[in-house]
């Protein structure tokens, strides 16, 4: 069996396939710790489901094998259900068998009876995985090479061989009553090797029969020419006290018995014979053959049981590797459907092929509102285009009005629709980023040694040397934490960079300045093209709604003054009517 094959059903065995993981703060940014807490209460599986989809690829070919993939688990809820009990069980028998091996210091027959039980399960487990598969319409290149793979595997393990051996050999340990065994001796006649011939249910009885044909045989001087055991019985009583016959007896029976008829049919798994290490006191086993036995069998079952192991393990090891990406999928696919039922609208992701256009989204809005709201009546829903003429926004408006909300939002639309995952939007249409940097304010005690302006300029430079034009960078209120004037300067130099590289972004900001500075930058040939969007705002009310167009800066900003009478006018008529 070739155990470096390997199969995924997340990395696609495509060449040359770069994959760049989020930083621990983009994860945080976008709110995904938080996100997969809401998927799975179960700690190892957040850290899983970080793991994977904080792991992006800019190939459509990886986004789009994961996407059938999904779609499939999505589809079967009782494909779902099954696969977890399977694995829960798969997960049990190679725990329970590890503690066992661990905590046996001896390994007798017992624990050979016991590992054909483990053996059983897990044949029983693969055959019911396939099964499992097999009744379900798969359309996915995915798990139709998942169900490939572990139909190889079987086959590979000799699993349908290796069942009919245990079921055939399969004897309570109680009811084991005599073992035959082959002995080789040296030319000394002592023990030095020896092979399981059958186990037995009876113990073997002295007949005149059999006492007078080995008493026979052992007169006439006879020795057999042919290593072979050819099936018969014959038993010979020996007195361990009377050693003068046991060396006699070895010496006339003394051959090696091959292990020809046993219901091990498979070539491997009838090496079972043991070498007697030199030196470990066996030397004399001529004379103390009830002890030499002991431990030639308890090594010998040894050897059996790790023959028997060998290549079931070799299968339920590959097979066991891919239990957390199915995980991956399960976990996204209950939650995708317990909000679905409750409403909430998901769609599945299409990569785009197009060089004019890089995303368009319809109806869409952030996964986290989902988790914070009881319907999705509560939740207002954006388009947002990304295309030659529409690269690089300025989003301007009011404190909370949602600039951070939608910020957040696309980078999560990206992260999950290349992780495979159906997105929270009417449609989805875009080109697969590389990776999604993020720059939002840093903790305070970040920016001790630097200063906060300092902090920012430093990150922003490192963020801006790694990302590409196939990158997604999304900015939240950089460079504010200084004057306006000194933070206007940095901050406009900053997006001229970013136009020079044509990424992919989202900057949003109090300065309406800046977004007053896209037809400048626009005038540079060869630059992507930097838009204003706005969150819009009605009579001074928050709608969440983002249009292209110019800053309402100011125009908001009078419509908060009217709200809460603080104009000029407002205010000094208010205090001629106090006096």
């Amino acid at each position: 069996m070739n155990k470096n094959r390997e199969f995924s059903i997340l990395f696609p065995n495509f060449a040359d396939i770069e994959y760049k993981q989020l930083s621990p703060e983009s994860c945080h940014d976008l709110g995904l710790d938080t996100l997969c807490s809401c998927i799975t209460n179960d700690s190892k599986e957040q850290n899983l489901i970080m793991n994977i989809i904080s792991n992006m690829t800019a190939d459509p070919r990886v986004a789009e094998y994961r996407c059938q993939v999904f779609g499939d688990i999505l589809r079967n809820p009782k494909l779902r259900t099954r696969m977890v009990e399977l694995f829960d069980k798969l997960g049990f028998i190679k725990q329970f068998s590890a503690s066992r091996i661990q905590s046996d210091e001896k390994l007798g027959f017992w624990h050979l009876m016991h590992r054909l039980d483990e053996l059983n399960d897990y044949i029983k487990c693969v055959e019911e995985m396939k099964h499992c598969l097999e009744g379900e319409k798969l359309e996915s290149k995915g798990l139709k090479g998942f169900l490939s793979y572990i139909d190889e595997l079987y086959n590979e393990a000799c699993f349908a061989e290796m069942k009919k051996d245990i079921a055939e050999l399969k004897v309570k340990s109680a009811d084991i009553q005599s073992v035959t065994v082959g002995i080789n001796v040296n030319e000394r006649f002592e023990a030095t090797s020896m092979g399981l011939i059958s186990v037995n249910a009876r113990q073997f009885k002295k007949s005149n029969i059999v006492s007078n044909f080995a008493d026979a045989l052992a007169s006439k001087n006879k020795i057999n020419d042919r290593p072979a055991w050819d099936g018969d019985m014959h038993y010979h009583q020996v007195d361990k006290l009377r050693t003068h016959v046991i060396s006699k007896t070895i010496n006339k029976m003394g051959e090696y018995l091959a292990v020809t008829n046993t219901p091990f049919v498979d070539g491997r798994i009838r090496a079972t014979v043991t070498q007697t290490p030199d030196g470990d006191g066996s030397s004399g086993a001529t004379f103390y053959l009830d002890k030499v036995l002991n431990k030639m069998l308890d090594s010998m079952v040894k050897k059996l049981r790790d023959t028997l192991s060998k290549y079931a393990d070799i299968a339920i090891v590959n097979i066991s590797q891919l239990v957390p990406e199915f995980f991956y999928y399960i976990r996204f696919a209950d939650f995708i459907e317990q909000y679905t039922e409750k409403g909430f609208k998901f769609c599945e992701a299409k990569t785009l092929s197009d060089d004019d256009i890089f995303m368009d989204a319809k109806g869409m809005y952030n996964m986290k509102l989902a988790v914070n709201s009881e319907k999705m009546e509560d939740i207002v829903c954006n388009d947002l285009v990304f295309d030659k003429e529409h690269t690089i926004y300025i989003l301007t408006g009011a404190n909370r009005g949602g600039k951070t909300t939608i910020t957040q939002a696309v980078g999560i639309m990206y992260v999950l629709a290349q992780g495979g995952i159906s997105v929270p939007a009417d449609s989805f249409l875009y080109r697969p980023v590389d990776c999604v940097y993020t720059h939002f304010p840093a903790d305070e005690d970040k920016t001790l040694d630097l200063g906060r302006l300092g902090e920012e300029c430093v990150r922003f430079k490192d963020i801006y040397s790694s990302c590409t034009k196939d990158s997604l960078l999304l900015l939240n209120e950089t460079f504010s934490t200084t004057s306006f004037e000194e933070g206007f300067f940095i901050a406009r130099d900053s997006v001229k960079a970013i136009a020079q590289k044509k990424v992919r972004t989202i900057y949003n900001t109090h300065m309406h300045k800046l977004a007053l500075e896209a037809d400048d930058i626009n005038s540079t040939e060869g630059y992507a093209k930097v838009s204003s969007l706005i969150m819009k705002s009605d009579n001074g009310q928050r709608s969440f709604k983002v249009e292209v167009g110019s800053p309402e800066g100011m125009s908001y900003a009078h419509d908060i003054a009217v709200k809460y009478g603080v104009t000029f006018d407002m205010l000094t008529d208010t205090e001629k009517t106090t006096h």
